[in-house]
């Protein structure tokens, strides 16, 4: 699987691919002209209660770690239609957050790559 990831306020480049959008929400100022998503997978990306918890205090990325993958366990139809659909292709995942060391975009890339 050749897949990338990156902000979806980066510009987009020719060789991104397939661009597909792993929020559940619309990223903030930004239309859907400009950001010229492919796909939109939101049942693929963390729950509200689970975004809102990681963003408060209490939050901790190991936890949000094992919190998300038993989600995308309970997806694992659509995880693996993500992936058919990804194919042999290039991808990119896109993402809005400004955590770039620590985002769920990475996440479902490692979980996507382990199915069969």
């Amino acid at each position: 699987m050749n897949v990338q990831i990156k902000r979806v306020y980066d510009p987009v480049e020719r060789g991104d691919g397939l661009r597909v959008l792993v929020d559940r929400l619309w990223p903030r100022g930004l239309s859907k002209e400009d950001a010229e998503i492919d796909l939109w997978v939101k049942d693929l990306a963390p729950s509200t209660e689970l975004r809102r918890w990681f963003h408060s205090d209490a939050g901790t990325w190991t936890e949000f770690k094992k919190r998300y993958h038993r989600e995308l366990l309970a997806h694992k139809d659509a995880a693996i239609e993500l992936r058919k659909q990804i194919g042999l292709r290039k991808a990119t995942f896109l993402y809005a957050s400004k955590a770039v060391a620590h985002n769920h975009a990475q996440l479902l890339k490692a979980h996507l790559e382990k199915l069969h």
